[in-house]
C-alpha cells in the first residue's frame, strides 16, 4: 500500500516562524501526502485569524517557539478558542515534562523537529488516523524528578503498587508511546489482553484515559519505578 492510499484530502496548517522549516516539513507532507492540501501561518496572531476564517482544518502543526507565544501558552490559547480542532506539537524543544504537558493540555501528537523524514511522515499518518503520536526516545528517557507535596506522592506511589507485575510492564510501554499492536508483540500476549491490562491500569491509578495514565507515570519518582523493576 503507497501512503497515497490511505491518504484522502485533507488541510493542515503549519504555524511555524521560520520560513525553511516550514518549506522542509511542507516538503514532506506533499510528498507522502499529495492530495493535501498546505496553509501556512508564523505567529499565534495569524494562527487564530487562519483558523477563524479557515472551518475546515484537519490538523494544526504548532510550533511552542511563535514570538507572541511563550512555552505552552498558545497551545492553551488554541484549546480555548478552538476546542474541537486536533493540534499536534512540533518543537525543537524535547524536555519530557513539555511533552507530557501539551499532551495533557489535549494535543494529538508531540513531534520533536529532529525527528527523520519517514518517521515524520508515518507520525502524521498515524495522527490523522485519530491516534495520538508520543516520541519514543523522548518518552523512554527516565522521568525527571520534581516536587510534590508528600501525601500526593505517597498516594501516587500507591496506586502504583495495586499494579501487577504485567500491568506494570504495559504501562511502561504506555509511557514509551507504543500501541497497544506494539506492546502485544513485545510482551508476546494477544491485543486483547493489552486492552484488558490498560482498563485495570487506567482503574487502579484512578484516571480516565490512557493519556492521563501517562502523565501520572511520568510525574513519579524515578525511585518508585527503579523498586518496582528491580
Amino acid at each position: 500500500m503507497t501512503t497515497g492510499e490511505f491518504a484522502p484530502m485533507h488541510t493542515l496548517l503549519i504555524a511555524d516562524d521560520h520560513p525553511l522549516f516550514r518549506e522542509a516539513i511542507g516538503n514532506v507532507i506533499e510528498t507522502g501526502l499529495p492530495e493535501a492540501r498546505l496553509l501556512e501561518t508564523d505567529s499565534l496572531a495569524a494562527t487564530l485569524q487562519q483558523l477563524t476564517a479557515q472551518k475546515e482544518i484537519d490538523l494544526l502543526l504548532l510550533d511552542l517557539g511563535l514570538p507572541d507565544a511563550e512555552g505552552l501558552s498558545g497551545l492553551e490559547c488554541l484549546r480555548q478558542r478552538f476546542p474541537e480542532l486536533p493540534i499536534a506539537i512540533v518543537s525543537a524543544d524535547q524536555e519530557r515534562h513539555i511533552v507530557l504537558g501539551a499532551i495533557e493540555m489535549g494535543a494529538v501528537g508531540y513531534i520533536p523537529k529532529s525527528t527523520p523524514r519517514q518517521e515524520l511522515l508515518a507520525a502524521l499518518l498515524r495522527i490523522l488516523e485519530g491516534h495520538v503520536y508520543l516520541p519514543s526516545a523522548v518518552m523512554r528517557r527516565p522521568p525527571t524528578p520534581r516536587a510534590a507535596p508528600d501525601n500526593h506522592a505517597d498516594h501516587t506511589t500507591a496506586r502504583l503498587a495495586q499494579l501487577t507485575d504485567k500491568q506494570f510492564e504495559v504501562l511502561e510501554r504506555l509511557v514509551q508511546g507504543a500501541s497497544n499492536k506494539v506492546i502485544a508483540r513485545e510482551l508476546d500476549i494477544a491485543e486483547t489482553t493489552v486492552k484488558t491490562h490498560v482498563s485495570a491500569i487506567l482503574r487502579k491509578l484512578e484516571v480516565s484515559s490512557r493519556m492521563q495514565a501517562i502523565v501520572l507515570a511520568g510525574q513519579m519518582d524515578p525511585a518508585v519505578w527503579q523498586a518496582r523493576r528491580g
